[in-house]
């Protein structure tokens, strides 16, 4: 069976996602809806009404009206939607993939891949990070034996099951650069799928197989021989970063990566790191900084390496799932968004975690082991000027991203449940706050919804400057306002934005609709509809605020760079008792500043506190 690109895999999931994860999922799972065209016209003109001039959203009405009107071209992109939704896997996904993913020209490091920093572990030496990392590549083949065996529980949300078809697609995948668009290949789906895993150490990649002779995993004591080889065989540092390619521009990789496929011996190299089941970063220790800047620095550490001569030469930014286990205890992961989604990432992590803590105690077999494949590069007088000019160009983007790690105390996600208010919206609105006492107006703001609820479902966008939340931070900001009110307005902010949350997860928001119109028109040959062409919709879509909630029952973060030059990225994971949050935004821009918005949005969290619990 050849290679399984994008493209053939929606063709092929209904029959090999079935052969991986068990049916029944499948068919409790239903086809996700589109939403009726009226409905989301009506609600796009809703969200415009905090963020647009009035000028402008009178203009935006009169667009919106002769898009939505009977036989007009809206009610034509409509009915082509439906029909599509009727032959297709899910209607959006792969449209969602190419446009937000593979079409993109932007480097992956800081701009697309999302990071996790984990708490830091209590080693602080290469042996106890080599216990670790073996550890959790046991934990990682554990989760995956899971997936293959049908015994990885079903996982349900509101009551309701959710797809699993991801967790069959993040092992052994790896996204490819291309002149227009990028690929995603995944090699799980291969006649011979993979048995071995990369490694990275200084700079230098080494193939290790994961498997014994008779399909068993190796135990915790086999691959921890293995990584003690590995650590004896890229003693030298003095190799070459080949890993910071990757992070560099998509056409500007694309043409090096043409450059190193044409030598035999590259090509071997990078189709095994392509293939590997994941990939482990074994990093050096990085610079001690102080305990309150700790996290900020290892959130920074996994999402980009920290430099070209840091880590960043450890990391391959194309590879679904990479692990990073530092010799100082500072762990986590970076993955590519193309396929994995955070949810799916954090269960995985969820696992490995619990079972670093209880490994399986399996005999290990008396089996002579082969050594750990070092996997060698022929660096030509071009391809060496291409690494340096892409350690150039990422270190001047590492040094360009703003990075905030804190963790607010007061509080966690069992107050707002007290007064039966969501803690995710309670966080979201107290967002809204912080950036009008920043800049006395509400920004377009997008929150990550899941739609795996649907079958093949991604995301959707929540979106979280509402006209509830507008008049509520305006009553905060006046003095003369009583508390009584300010009480009032919260709660129905809060309701507010619960309401929207609960229109994403039931497939109803606005935005891939959206999309999907105009797609669907660009599809056709068709001219690209005014709605799209409107100011307000550039207003409405450029993000300023991009945020998500990641939950997790591990007391990690996740951290992500922002989606415009003038924008920030907030991610979050309410625990019970405190939250943890990453703020980031560019210190190219003058008008944005990571600390001060985390401090305004602590701020927030508080002053909102106080108004609930003198109600108490």
């Amino acid at each position: 069976m050849p290679l399984v690109s994008t493209s053939m895999l929606s063709k092929l999931r209904l029959f090999e996602g079935a052969r991986l994860v068990q049916r029944r999922w499948l068919s409790t799972v239903p086809i996700q809806p589109v939403p009726p065209l009226k409905q989301t016209l009506q609600l796009y003109l809703r969200t415009l009404e905090p963020i647009v001039s009035a000028s402008e959203l009178e203009q935006s009405r009169l667009i919106v009206e002769e898009f939505g009107k009977k036989g007009g071209v809206g009610e034509h992109l409509q009915d082509s939607l439906e029909k599509r939704a009727r032959r297709t896997y899910n209607w959006v996904s792969e449209w969602w993939q190419h446009t937000a993913y593979l079409e993109s020209r932007l480097p992956l490091a800081v701009h697309s891949n999302p990071a996790v920093a984990l708490p830091r572990q209590d080693y602080r030496d290469w042996k106890g990070q080599l216990q670790f990392a073996a550890r959790l590549i046991a934990g990682v083949l554990d989760f995956k034996a899971k997936i293959e065996s049908h015994t990885l529980v079903a996982e349900y949300m509101r009551g309701r099951p959710l797809c699993m078809d991801l967790y069959s697609q993040i092992f052994s995948s790896c996204r490819i650069p291309g002149p227009k668009h990028d690929n995603v290949l995944h090699f799980a789906l291969t006649r011979r799928p993979p048995t071995h895993i990369i490694v990275v150490r200084n700079f230098q990649f080494f193939q290790l197989e994961v498997y014994n002779s008779d399909g068993t995993p190796l135990t915790v004591d086999q691959i921890h021989m293995q990584l003690q080889r590995i650590r004896g065989m890229s003693w030298k540092t003095d190799k070459e970063p080949m890993g910071v390619l990757t992070s560099e521009h998509r056409n500007t990789w694309g043409q090096s990566y043409n450059t190193l496929m044409k030598d035999r011996l590259n090509r071997e190299s990078v189709k095994a790191i392509e293939r590997g089941i994941f990939t482990v970063c074994l990093d050096a220790s990085v610079m001690r900084v102080s305990d309150d800047r700790y996290t900020s620095r290892m959130a920074a550490q996994m999402l980009h390496g920290g430099g070209s001569y840091s880590n960043s030469g450890n990391r391959w930014f194309d590879k679904t799932l990479q692990f990073i286990v530092g010799e100082d205890g500072s762990c986590g992961l970076v993955y590519e968004q193309a396929i994995a989604e955070g949810p799916p990432v954090a269960s995985i992590l969820d696992h490995v975690l619990d079972y670093c803590k209880n490994p399986d105690t399996v005999r290990t077999p008396m089996i002579p082991l082969p050594l750990p494949k070092k996997l060698y590069f022929y660096i030509t007088p071009e391809v060496k000027r291409h690494i340096e000019h892409a350690k150039q160009n990422l270190d001047i983007l590492i040094n360009d991203l703003d990075i905030s790690c804190f963790t607010f105390r007061k509080f966690g996600k069992n107050f707002p449940k007290k007064f039966k208010l969501s803690p995710n919206s309670f966080v979201q609105v107290a967002l809204q706050l912080a950036y009008y006492r920043m800049y006395g107006y509400l920004c377009s703001t997008c929150e990550t919804a899941s739609l795996r609820m649907f079958r093949g479902g991604r995301t959707d966008t929540i979106r979280s400057a509402t006209n509830e939340a507008f008049q509520f931070v305006k009553v905060m900001q006046n003095p003369k306002s009583g508390v009584q009110l300010k009480q009032d307005l919260l709660k129905k902010a809060i309701d507010a934005h619960s309401t929207n949350t609960e229109q994403a997860l039931q497939g109803q928001a606005i935005d891939r609709h959206l999309l999907g119109l105009k797609l669907q028109a660009i599809e056709e040959g068709l001219s690209v509809p005014d709605i799209f062409m409107d100011t307000s919709y550039a207003v409405a879509t450029h993000w300023k605020l991009h945020t998500g909630q990641v939950p997790s029952r591990t007391d990690c973060v996740m951290c992500f760079g922002p989606l415009v030059p003038d924008g920030y990225a907030v991610c979050y994971n309410p625990l019970p008792e405190h939250i943890n949050f990453s703020v980031s935004a560019f210190n190219c821009c003058d008008e944005t500043n990571a600390d001060k918005l985390a401090r305004y949005l602590e701020g927030a969290l508080v002053d909102m506190h106080q108004l609930l619990a003198g109600h108490d």
